[in-house]
C-alpha cells in the first residue's frame, strides 16, 4: 500500500521503518528541515532496547530509582524496568536512517497544508498540535507545558528527583556529562515556578527548550486516516512521557495494518483503562503526599511505565 505519514517524529520514522519493512510504499512528510526533537528529557524504560535494539549505543546513563520530594516526605520509587537516558534527538536520527534503509522517503521542509492526496492510508503523527486531527475536525485533548534547560555539571547517579507541583512536578535528571532541570505543568503557571525553583535552588540552566503534552487519547475513525502518539494523546498521566507508550500504539496499527478500525479498538481496550486508572492513582498519590504525608511509604516499587 502507499502511505502517508505527516510528521517525522519518533512515532511516525518508527511507523515508517516497520511498515517500510512489510514492504509498504512509505512517504513521511516533515515540516522542519531535519530530523530530531530537542524539548524532550529522553527518559525511556529499557522496553525502548526490545522496540529499536540499535538504540543501546544512545545510552548515556542508567536511572533505577526516583526520590519524590514532598513538602514533609521523601519517598523513593525503584523502577521494576531500568531507565536509560538518552538524547531524542539521536533517537530520531538512527530511527529515520532505519526507515530509509528499508526504502521509506523522507521529505523534509514539507508543510502539510491539505491531507496528502494519492495515498491508500494516511497516518497523522504530527504532535500535540496535529493538523490532522485539526483537519478531521477532532477535538485537541487538554495540555500542559513542559519546559527543560540544563547545566554543564556532570552527573552519573542512578536516580531522577521530581518535586510535585499543581498539576504536574519539577525534575532533575542525571544525564551523565550534564544535569537536567524541567518542569510540566499547567501552561499558564509552568514559567514562573520554574523560575522560582530555579532561583531558590541557585540553580543556571542554559539551552531552554519547551513543549506541549497532551493529556488524553483522541480516535480519529475515519477509516483510511489514524492518529498515533502524540496526535492521538498518548501519553502517560503521572509523568507525561510518551515515546515508549506512543510505540506501544505504533505496534498495535502495525499489528491491525491496514484497518485502522480494529487499530483504534484495540488502541482504546489496551490504554484507556490505563489512563483512567493512572490518573485516578496520581491524584490520589498527590493528595496523600500533601495532606497525609505521614501514611505514605517511604519506598515503593512499581513498572515505570504502567502502574498496573
Amino acid at each position: 500500500m502507499r502511505v502517508a505519514i505527516v510528521g517525522a517524529g519518533i512515532n511516525g520514522l518508527y511507523l515508517a521503518w516497520k511498515l517500510s519493512r512489510l514492504g509498504h510504499k512509505v512517504t513521511v512528510f516533515e515540516r522542519r528541515d531535519k530530523i530530531g526533537k530537542t524539548a524532550c528529557s529522553g527518559l525511556f524504560s529499557e522496553r525502548i532496547l526490545k522496540m529499536i535494539p540499535q538504540s543501546q549505543k544512545l545510552i548515556q546513563n542508567q536511572i533505577r530509582s526516583a526520590l519524590i520530594h514532598f513538602p514533609k516526605r521523601t519517598i523513593k520509587i525503584r523502577f521494576a524496568r531500568k531507565f536509560f537516558v538518552m538524547s531524542h534527538a539521536e533517537l530520531d536520527s538512527l530511527v529515520a536512517d532505519l526507515a530509509e534503509g528499508k526504502g521509506a522517503e523522507i521529505v523534509l521542509s514539507r508543510s502539510v497544508k491539505a491531507m496528502p492526496v494519492g495515498f491508500d492510508r494516511i497516518i497523522g503523527c504530527d504532535g500535540a498540535l496535529s493538523y490532522v486531527r485539526e483537519e478531521l475536525g477532532l477535538v485537541a485533548p487538554p495540555m500542559r507545558l513542559a519546559i527543560q534547560g540544563f547545566t554543564d555539571k556532570e552527573d552519573r547517579s542512578d536516580f531522577v528527583e521530581t518535586w510535585p507541583q499543581d498539576k504536574g512536578f519539577l525534575w532533575r535528571i542525571p544525564r551523565g556529562r550534564e544535569t537536567e532541570y524541567g518542569i510540566l505543568g499547567d501552561p499558564e503557571r509552568v514559567k514562573t515556578v520554574f523560575d522560582d525553583f530555579l532561583q531558590n535552588k541557585n540553580i543556571k540552566i542554559s539551552r531552554i527548550a519547551s513543549a506541549l503534552v497532551p493529556q488524553g487519547q483522541v480516535f480519529a475513525d475515519r477509516g483510511s486516516v489514524a492518529l498515533c502518539g502524540d496526535a492521538a494523546g498518548i501519553a502517560k498521566p503521572w509523568s507525561g512521557g510518551g515515546v515508549v507508550w506512543g510505540l506501544l500504539a505504533a505496534d498495535i496499527l502495525i499489528k491491525n495494518f491496514p484497518d485502522f478500525s480494529r487499530y483504534e479498538k484495540e488502541l482504546k481496550s489496551f490504554f484507556a483503562p490505563k489512563i483512567f486508572v493512572s490518573k485516578i492513582a496520581t491524584k490520589f498519590a498527590y493528595f496523600i503526599g500533601f495532606k497525609l504525608p505521614w501514611i505514605m511509604p517511604k519506598s515503593v516499587k512499581i513498572d515505570g511505565d504502567f502502574l498496573f
